[in-house]
C-alpha cells in the first residue's frame, strides 16, 4: 500500500494523513456493482453469483496500478466469510472489506476529505472526467 503523507494544522498539530494525489482510495459496492444484486435475505445466492468480467478486470488493474481497493457492502458480519471466499475464488485483488453499510441507497457522504462518487450504471470502464451538479454546504 502507498505510504500516507503526514499533515499538520497551522499550530503544528497532527491531522489525519492523506494518500498522495496519484493514489485513489476506491470504495466499491459488491451486490449490483461487481455481480448481480443479491439481498441479505438470500445468502445462498452469494455463493453461485458470478462476477461481472469488466469489474474484475478494471478493479484488478486499479489494484496493480497501486490504488487502494476496499469493498463495502450492506452484507452483514455473518456474511463476511462467504464474501471473502467469493472474492478470493474469483480472483479479486483488494485491501479490505467493510460490511454493514446502511441499506436502502440514497447515500449522502459527508467528510472532511474530498469525496468523489461514481454511480455504477452496468459496465466497469476506466473513469473519465465529467461535469455534474452537486450539493455543497452553503458558505
Amino acid at each position: 500500500m502507498s505510504s500516507l503523507q503526514s499533515l499538520t494544522d497551522e499550530q503544528g498539530n497532527a491531522l489525519s494523513p492523506v494518500l498522495g494525489s496519484d493514489v485513489k482510495n476506491y470504495l466499491i459496492d459488491i451486490d449490483g456493482t461487481i455481480c448481480d444484486d443479491v439481498p441479505n435475505e438470500e445468502p445462498e445466492r452469494m455463493v453461485t453469483c458470478t462476477p461481472y468480467p469488466d469489474a474484475l478486470e478494471i478493479i484488478n488493474k486499479w489494484y496493480d496500478e497501486g490504488h487502494i481497493i476496499t469493498f463495502f457492502s450492506s452484507r452483514t458480519e455473518e456474511h463476511r466469510a462467504i464474501t471473502e471466499t467469493w472474492l478470493n475464488q474469483h480472483g479479486f485483488k483488494y485491501h479490505g472489506i467493510l460490511l454493514c453499510k446502511p441499506r436502502g441507497g440514497n447515500y449522502h457522504w459527508i467528510d472532511n476529505h474530498l469525496v468523489k462518487a461514481t454511480r455504477f450504471k452496468g459496465k466497469f470502464t476506466d473513469l473519465v472526467k465529467a461535469t455534474a451538479e452537486i450539493e455543497v454546504f452553503q458558505s
